[in-house]
């Protein structure tokens, strides 16, 4: 087994791989969980969003 045969079964694995998480991606059942996780920045409250500003000091101290 020479460097050409590793490169040519490393890039099959590799292969296979995507293939693999492309299909666990576009599950239809994994349809819910990608929706909520790409609705959770809607789901913050106003309250949690406000920024604080600091307190300044006043001029001439």
């Amino acid at each position: 087994m020479d460097i050409n045969d590793l490169r040519s079964i490393m890039t099959v694995v590799f292969f296979i791989l995507f293939v693999s998480i492309v299909i666990w991606a576009f599950m239809p059942s994994r349809k819910k969980e990608f929706d909520e996780a790409a609705s959770l920045i809607m789901d913050n409250d106003e309250s949690d969003s406000v920024i604080e500003k600091p307190a300044t000091k006043a001029a001439g101290h």
